[in-house]
């Protein structure tokens, strides 16, 4: 339930706290008191739209806060706002445009502040009574009735993927000429890239040898000249070296302290031999085929090629390769894909086509119902022989089933059913809404009614039974009230008071929660403009008629 609203410079109001009841709350005041401010106010706590005009006259910025009473509201959960018994939705608005809204101090989107509005209060003012002559809307009140949403979501649910399968299918017929030339193009590119037979580092190795074959007759002339200084001319290294050997032998035979030089000499020289033997490998490699060099330019440019079109290295290349196989394996199997897809659509049409013809008898039984649950009450109204239908006729196969619904009203005998939109004004749709939420009453799960100018057009009897059915209907909602008709704030539980007043030249709002006493006070003047001995006795007498009513329904 809404527990207490705040509102702070926002139109005519500076700073207001109203606090709010149980059952039935009756706002009354004189015309321009304030009213629909309140309504409006509410309406920013819920994600309406907000305007930088609805801020007071110089402020810069306005708010409102919306206390309610809650336990467990799943909303609340998943969007992760912790909430015990109550949560706080609050709306501020800038001069500069800007709007923020928050739940228990969390900041929060537009959207999320209405959505979890739309869940705690549903509020019926002249604009939304319009509502009620949307189609949609009238097949969607007709299955709250009925209790079909769980019915309905699965037709939901089975429609969306049955158009999914049709899109499946439609794509991979209709891409069948785009398919064969992918084919064509993966198969060339794993063919091309397979006639290369790359190997894993093949490019560096190449590239070091073509560097060794540019330089190959520098190569040979300093290998050359290294092996005959090590080994192969006149007095070489090696040869020199064993002269050496051979002195320092004779000098170690007379000093054995020479022994550790000859020693390292002698370890020495079959490092030098190595070397020799490696220098003549070295010579023996650069005597190469001439076309050699030829052939690495023509292998390097190849995989030049293939980097350019697959990928940055051989790696990359190779990847590309096993990407395209697994692609065109499954492009391959888009034959059997769509054979599969049109036994499933077949499958999910038929099971879509039964819940949606199911779904369709129970709305028509439902119309049934809630046609007759409509007139009773509308009889109630003043609505002697107004006569009330639910027609439903068939339509193409949609997201929401397989009909339309529209509600036919007539309101005098004779007269032909036809659509509210064509035969009802706005009194009258007030007083349909009225009776539309009262056989709701028990399934309808928003917490909070609330009902601004659902008097319009009405007085007299029809008043006094608008009244009780707004009674009735707060027995399982809290329900407040907007309303200039003193038959109807005859029945509030808890009734508030607008005023208007002006203090240093600007008019200013506020409000009062009235007594007994002050309420016949209220009431009188409601019902003949001014109080006087006997529009006090006039409201007194309403005041007990209503208690009285109030007994006999417990």
């Amino acid at each position: 339930m809404l527990k207490e609203l705040r509102i702070k410079n926002l139109a005519i109001i500076d700073d207001l706290a109203i606090r709010f009841e149980t059952g039935l709350n009756v706002l009354t005041g004189e015309t321009g008191a304030g009213k629909s401010i309140i309504v409006d106010a509410l309406g920013l706590a819920l994600g309406e739209r907000a305007q930088t005009d609805m801020i007071k006259t110089g402020e810069k910025d306005a708010s409102v806060e919306a206390l309610f009473e809650v336990s467990g509201h799943r909303l609340l959960e998943q969007m992760g706002i912790i909430s015990e018994d109550s949560i706080i939705l609050r709306r501020s608005i800038s001069s500069a445009g800007k709007s923020r809204a928050y739940i228990n101090d969390t900041l929060v989107n537009i959207q999320s502040l209405s959505e979890i509005g739309r869940s705690l209060v549903d509020m019926h003012g002249q604009h939304e009574h319009q509502s009620l002559l949307s189609a949609d809307n009238q097949r969607t009140l007709l299955d709250f009735y009925g209790k079909l949403q769980d019915k309905k979501a699965e037709v939901e649910i089975m429609f969306h993927e049955v158009q999914s399968l049709k899109k499946e299918l439609s794509e991979l017929k209709t891409n069948a000429k785009e398919r064969a030339h992918r084919i064509d193009l993966l198969t060339f590119q794993i063919n091309e890239i397979d006639a290369a037979s790359l190997k894993p580092v093949e490019k560096e190795t190449l590239e070091n040898e073509r560097a060794i074959l540019s330089n190959l007759n520098r190569l040979n002339e300093l290998t050359e000249t290294a092996y005959s200084l090590l080994y192969e001319s006149e007095g070489a290294c090696i040869e020199k070296l064993s002269t050496v050997l051979s002195k320092l032998k004779e000098m170690s035979s007379i000093d054995s302290s020479i022994g550790e030089t000859l020693k390292l000499l002698e370890a020495a020289m079959p490092l030098l031999e190595d070397s020799a033997i490696s220098l003549r490998g070295h010579k023996e490699k650069y005597d190469l085929d001439p076309n050699r060099l030829e052939n690495i330019e023509e292998r390097l440019e190849t995989i030049k090629k293939l980097e350019k079109k697959y990928g940055e290295n051989t790696d990359a290349i190779l990847g590309y390769r096993d990407e395209a196989e697994r692609e065109l394996a499954s492009l391959g199997q888009a034959d059997e894909k769509a054979e599969i897809a049109e036994n499933q659509l077949k499958e999910k049409e038929e099971k879509l086509f039964k819940t949606a013809t199911l779904l369709s008898e129970k709305r028509k039984k439902t119309a049934a119902e809630i046609g007759s649950a409509v007139e009773k009450i509308l009889k109630e109204l003043a609505f002697e022989k107004a006569e009330f239908r639910v027609e439903i006729k068939p339509s193409p196969l949609s997201s929401s089933g397989m009909d339309t619904v529209e509600f036919l009203f007539s309101a005098n005998p004779g007269e032909a059913l036809k659509p509210l939109s064509r035969v009802a004004s706005g009194g009258e749709l007030s007083r349909i809404m009225l009776a539309l939420k009262n056989i709701l009453a028990d399934v309808d799960r928003i917490p909070v009614l609330i009902f601004d100018e659902v008097d319009a057009g009405i007085g007299g009897r029809t008043a006094d039974s608008v009244g009780m059915k707004l009674k009735k209907l707060a027995k399982a909602h809290q329900v407040i009230c907007i309303t200039h008709l003193p038959q109807i704030a005859s029945t509030a539980d808890f009734h508030i008071m607008t005023e208007k007043f002006q203090k240093k030249g600007r008019t200013f709002i506020k409000i009062k929660e009235l007594s007994e006493d002050e309420r016949k006070t209220e009431i009188a003047r409601m019902l003949s403009g001014k109080i006087t001995d006997v529009s006090l006795r006039h409201a007194g007498e309403l005041l007990d008629r209503r208690s009285a009513e109030a007994e006999r329904s417990v």
